[in-house]
C-alpha cells in the first residue's frame, strides 16, 4: 500500500484548557506518529520558555516582515500580539507521512480549514469554567487584567467551536491523550483519504477481469 501523506491536524482551545499539555504528552507517547509545530509570536516568552521550542519569538517588524514574504500558512492577532504559522516545517513533515498537529487559536483554525478543507479540527475544553478559571489564575504567570482579557476572550470563542470536527474534554490527561491519538488514527482510514489505494485495487481487479 502506497504511503499515506499525513494529516494536517489543528488543536485549538480556551487558554487555560490544558491543550499544550496533552499534546506534550501526546508527542512523547507516539513520535514517531506526530510533529508538533512550532508557531510564531511577537508576545514575550514565559518564564522557562526559549525560542525555537516553545516559539518563534518575533517583534513586531519581523512578523510583518513574515507576512509580506508569504512565509506562513496562516497568522492572527490574539490579545494583542501576533501569532502564526511558518510553511515549510509543515509542509516538509506532512510529505515525510506525519500528522502535522498546529496548537493555534480559533482565527487561525479557521482560516487553516478553508484553505485546507481535509484539515482536522479539534476543540480543548475544560469540565466547567470554575476549572478553566482556577487553571489560569493558578499559572501565576500574567497579570489579573490578562487572565481577565483571556476569560472574556473564552466567552467570543465558544461562537465558533461548532465548526470543529471534535471536542475533547480535558478532565483526565491521560484518557485525553488516548482519545486523540485514536481519532487521528481513525482519521487515516477514511475512504477519502485512501483514494489512491482503493484506484489501485479497482484497476488490479479489472485487469484481472480482462483476463478471464
Amino acid at each position: 500500500m502506497e504511503a499515506q501523506t499525513g494529516i494536517l491536524t489543528v488543536v485549538s482551545g480556551f487558554s487555560g484548557s490544558g491543550k499544550g499539555t496533552i499534546m506534550k504528552r501526546l508527542m512523547e507517547k507516539y513520535p514517531q506518529n506526530y510533529a508538533l509545530s512550532i508557531s510564531a509570536t511577537t508576545r514575550a516568552p514565559r518564564p522557562g520558555e526559549e525560542d525555537g521550542r516553545e516559539y518563534f519569538f518575533r517583534s513586531v517588524e519581523q512578523f510583518e516582515e513574515m507576512i509580506e514574504k508569504d512565509e506562513l500558512l496562516e497568522y492572527a492577532r490574539y490579545v494583542n500580539n501576533y501569532y502564526g504559522t511558518p510553511k515549510s516545517y509543515v509542509q516538509e513533515q506532512l510529505a515525510k507521512g506525519k500528522d502535522v498537529i498546529l496548537e493555534i487559536e480559533i482565527q487561525g483554525a479557521l482560516k487553516i480549514k478553508e484553505k485546507y478543507p481535509d484539515t482536522v479540527l479539534l476543540f480543548v475544553t475544560p469540565p466547567n469554567f470554575e476549572v478553566l478559571k482556577n487553571r489560569l489564575v493558578g499559572r501565576a504567570t500574567e497579570s489579573p487584567q490578562v487572565v481577565h482579557e483571556r476569560l472574556c476572550r473564552a466567552g467570543e470563542e465558544c461562537a465558533g467551536v461548532e465548526a470543529y470536527d471534535y471536542l475533547i474534554v480535558n478532565d483526565e490527561l491521560e484518557a485525553c491523550v488516548e482519545q486523540v491519538h485514536s481519532i487521528l488514527q481513525n482519521e487515516h482510514t477514511k475512504i477519502f483519504r485512501n483514494e489512491g489505494f482503493i484506484n489501485q485495487i479497482k484497476a488490479e481487479l479489472a485487469d484481472y477481469a480482462k483476463g478471464e
